[in-house]
């Protein structure tokens, strides 16, 4: 009971927030027909009027972006988290909600040095010789201090950056998330429609990203990885992990000298060929999603730079994405399908991988695709953006509901700025047709005919492994069910039959399809 009090003081909080940021507007559509709510919808334009005296003519994303700025960390993040649903919140507030920077006022270098000696049980200058009490920049979960190492990593690297997170932040972020969840559970309940919406699901993906970006031992996990998948990659660079002075509250890295990958005026400068870093980066964003299925899920320009030596250089590895065969596969056979116009194609890919309800009207759905399409696959090569394409296919979740992975929609997110730093860089090149032959040597040995053999060949070797265990099944049902009034035995062994004639195809299935492997080699 005094929770929930505790929860309902909070959302008056907000409601008086967003209302003096003119930003209740969206909440208002989300609970439009309850009547249950509809008390409290005309409070709120109540206060909205009395209390907004901002800019009327600004775009509601832009409002919400304004007083989720206000509300604190747990609300920044939690509006980016929400500019990756375009397909649940529309076009141009996903738009105006990614534009957020948790950009806040530093905390004190007294606390940074409390938190050192707290993590690493010794005063900072046991580990290094300066450190900048200056942070180069202050974020809602953490700041960053360039340091240099007393003892260099094996690399010889001295030069680093040390993450240090805010002091009280996880008893602020427990504290909204926690709100967020209540408020999640009270709209399901209240307002039926909102379900297709699964709250819950967006609410449980932001807690999730929020409690690994609160512990920076996973964070250092996850640029391990990825350097691992990059160790040998000459075009390519994770900064090393200095686990010696990482801990839950402290990350150390290695600093990255370099420029940001948009400051074309500074690598036109250095000799840098513009060309060449799209190529790179375009490369490596392929090599993750396709052939790692681990991908960087943050790469604005911000946390991307280009080395002294023409490598592509990233940083602040918080939100990581994974992408499954199946899911790698949807993408690829959906984005060729549309390319070459087959949009009934485009429908039944949806639906083999589960994305659209059985039942569903493919022609309906082709038709609506086709909607799509056409003004995007009639522009020359040069001009197509495939992570519009996909944010417009997104958009036709509600009407079919459609069950879209989070990942799937990080990666669409990533696309665009891709594509946007692309043609901020050379608004005359696709970054896409610069990798057109490591993309058809994928579709060659991922979904040519020899792959979709060997694929066959796979499932059909993983079904007769279980032959004798679902045989043994059987039998032990048959065994049981043997003395039922109501099963004759003329009946269990036309069954048994059934299943044992199932068995010996699945084989004659499976050996056919290894002699077209064979001979197709």
């Amino acid at each position: 009971m005094w929770q929930s009090a505790k929860h309902i003081f909070r959302l008056l909080t907000i409601i008086f927030t967003l209302a003096r940021f003119g930003a209740l507007e969206p909440v208002f559509v989300l609970v439009r027909g309850s009547s249950r709510l509809a008390f409290l919808v005309w409070i709120g334009r109540i206060f909205q009027l009395v209390m907004f005296r901002g800019n009327k003519g600004q775009r509601p994303g832009e409002h919400l972006r304004q007083a989720f700025t206000h509300l604190g960390p747990a609300f920044v993040k939690f509006g980016q988290t929400l500019s990756t649903r375009s397909d649940l919140i529309g076009e141009a507030m996903a738009t105006d909600l990614a534009m957020l920077r948790d950009r806040l006022q530093p905390f004190s270098y007294k606390i940074v040095r409390q938190s050192i000696k707290q993590e690493l049980g010794q005063e900072l200058e046991e580990f290094f010789d300066d450190f900048d009490p200056v942070p180069v920049s202050a974020a809602s979960i953490a700041q960053v201090h360039f340091a240099k190492l007393k003892k260099p990593l094996n690399s010889g690297v001295i030069d680093v950056a040390v993450k240090v997170l805010r002091p009280g932040i996880e008893k602020s972020f427990l504290r909204d998330m926690a709100l967020f969840l209540w408020l999640a559970h009270l709209l399901n309940r209240l307002v039926p429609k909102l379900r297709r919406l699964k709250l819950l699901d967006i609410t449980e993906t932001f807690i999730e990203v929020a409690e690994r970006e609160m512990d920076l031992r996973l964070e250092a996990a996850a640029a391990a990885e990825l350097a691992d998948y990059f160790k040998n990659d000459p075009t390519y660079k994770v900064p090393a992990i200095d686990w010696r002075y990482t801990s839950q509250r402290i990350l150390t890295q290695e600093r990255i000298h370099g420029w940001n990958i948009d400051d074309k005026e500074a690598l036109i400068k250095a000799g840098i060929d513009i060309n060449v870093i799209l190529k790179n980066a375009a490369e490596a964003f392929f090599k993750q999603v396709f052939r790692d299925g681990y991908f960087h899920g943050d790469q604005h320009p911000g946390n991307m730079f280009v080395t002294r030596d023409g490598k592509i250089a990233v940083v602040d590895f918080g939100i990581m994405g994974r992408l499954d065969k199946k899911s790698q596969y949807y993408l690829v056979d959906m984005l060729r399908a549309f390319l070459e116009r087959n949009y009934l194609k485009v429908a039944k890919v949806h639906l083999r991988a589960g994305y659209i309800p059985a039942g569903t009207s493919l022609e309906n759905f082709a038709q609506s695709c086709r909607a799509i399409g056409e003004p995007i696959v009639g522009l020359s090569l040069d001009e197509i953006s495939l992570a519009k394409l996909l944010s417009q296919l997104f958009r036709l979740a509600k009407t079919y509901r459609m069950e879209i992975q989070p990942q799937l929609l990080l990666l669409q997110k990533n696309m665009l700025m891709a594509e946007g730093i692309g043609r901020h860089l050379n608004p005359d090149l696709n970054i896409w047709i610069l990798i057109k032959p490591m993309i058809a040597g994928w579709m060659q040995e991922n979904r040519g005919i020899e792959a979709r053999i060997a694929n066959s060949l796979h499932q059909g070797i993983k079904v007769l492994e279980r032959i004798p265990e679902l045989t043994g099944k059987f039998e032990k049902t048959l065994d049981t069910v043997a003395n039922h009034e109501h099963i004759t035995q003329q009946l269990l062994l036309t069954r048994y039959r059934r299943f044992r004639y199932v068995n010996d195809s699945l084989l004659w299935l499976s050996i056919i399809a290894l002699a077209s492997w064979f001979f197709l080699h």
